[in-house]
């Protein structure tokens, strides 16, 4: 073992009427561990809430929307849909409408977005039938060869918070009512209504989803609204989700104009852009602890070289350089904040795990969008936390180490 790291562990070690250094020692270790521990949590919280997020939104959402100027909506979407396939890096395309409309049943009424959707094709490019957790088989069936399912014309799928709020559950009706085109009757304007059948319950995990969407068949919608054959747009779905910018730009080239793109980064920009904010934010706030820290290891050498001041004498008047004394003490930091890491990335992680295996913190869904605090630990923050942990804490031996390798032997033992 060289000498500057026998002499700095055993330094480590205080005697017994040096307890009150082994004290000090032991305290910044903790606070060490405790920044660490705080990052690691911390930032896996935010990495979880942006996955998780990003995982609900794009289950329900495509990657890619294709839609058109004007109220006419796209009026060939099957050659447009043709078109769009043929663009490098997509994998699945779709149709659908959308509307918003009034949910409304003996019991209760809510608003709600109306989608209308071609599960065959939807499946492939949303998250949608991996969430039912209800089904009326007469209505929503899947084929025995599994190649999709099938919704009746007078079926509808709606979230599990949308079922609570309008008190309807599987099998019961549901009336569709449009605030926009009143239609003329005998006793004059009404809304445009039908009633639909309740076929399916899902459940996305995000209340802002499971309590304001509602599906059925293009063609119920396309009757509801008078739209004839004309879609509102076409989702697409890719290989790479981070390819959607370009993508949609190589879209609305071949399409041309009225036609336009939207993608999930610019339909969610704010919530990820707060979402990114917010991290960094939180790791400059919690990276104080560490500099804390990090002062704790300066106050704690300090003391440790006033103490050990004839020993310091002694050693230089024996041979020992002023690299070695400096290097005694560099020694003495880096091992607290390299045990602080360790302690604080172990607590850390468990805690984590805890979290995420057995969800101990819950939310609520109507306020957080969420059910459970998310976690999602990555490596590359592991690293990041434990490199400035170290760095920190290294710095911070710099000064007491060059005190006590200036110190003269002559001085440090004079009066012992």
């Amino acid at each position: 073992m060289p000498f500057e790291l026998f002499v700095g562990l055993r330094y480590l070690k205080a005697r017994r009427k040096q307890a009150f250094i082994s004290l000090i020692t032991l305290i910044s270790i903790g606070g060490v561990a405790l920044g660490v521990m705080a990052l690691i949590v911390v930032l896996a919280v935010m990495s979880g809430f942006e996955h998780d997020l990003r995982g609900k939104i794009l289950g329900t959402n495509a990657h890619l929307w294709v839609l058109r100027y004007g109220d006419r909506g796209i009026e060939e979407p099957a050659r447009a849909m043709e078109q769009v396939r043929a663009v490098p890096h997509v994998a699945a395309v779709s149709p659908f409408t959308y509307h918003q409309v009034m949910l409304s049943t003996d019991r209760g009424a809510a608003g709600a977005v109306l989608r209308g959707l071609d599960l065959d094709s939807a499946q492939e490019v949303t998250a949608l039938t991996k969430n039912f957790t209800e089904i009326d088989p007469e209505r929503l069936k899947k084929p025995a060869d599994g190649t999709g399912w099938h919704l009746s014309a007078d079926g509808i799928i709606i979230g599990r918070a949308l079922a609570t709020n309008i008190n309807v559950g599987l099998g019961g009706r549901v009336n569709v009512i449009s605030p926009f085109g009143n239609v003329l009757t005998p006793f004059g304007l009404a809304p445009r209504m039908r009633s639909f059948t309740v076929a399916g319950i899902f459940e996305m995990g995000m209340y802002e989803y499971d309590s304001t969407l509602a599906y059925v068949t293009i063609p119920a919608a396309q009757q509801l609204f008078r739209l004839g054959t004309a879609v509102t747009g076409i989702e697409v779905r890719l290989d790479d989700l981070y390819r959607a910018k370009e993508v949609g730009a190589e879209v609305q080239r071949r399409l041309g104009f009225p036609y336009f793109t939207r993608d999930w980064m610019q339909l969610h920009k704010n919530l990820f852009a707060a979402l990114k904010l917010e991290k960094i934010a939180m790791f400059i706030i919690l990276a104080m602890i560490v500099l804390v820290a990090a002062f704790n290891i300066v106050s704690t050498l300090n003391m440790m070289v006033m103490d050990k001041g004839a020993e310091i004498g002694i050693l230089k008047s024996i041979g020992a350089t002023s690299r070695s004394i400096m290097s005694i003490f560099m020694v003495e930091g880096v091992v607290i904040g390299l045990v602080g890491t360790l302690l604080g990335t172990a607590a850390g992680a468990i805690i984590c795990k805890l979290q995420e295996t057995y969800k101990i913190v819950r939310l609520r869904g109507d306020v957080y969008l969420l059910d459970a605090l998310p976690i999602l630990m990555k490596g590359s923050d592991l690293l990041l936390i434990a490199s400035a942990a170290l760095v920190l804490s290294f710095l911070a031996t710099l000064y007491p180490s060059w005190q006590a390798a200036r110190l003269d032997p002559v001085v440090a033992i004079r009066y012992e």
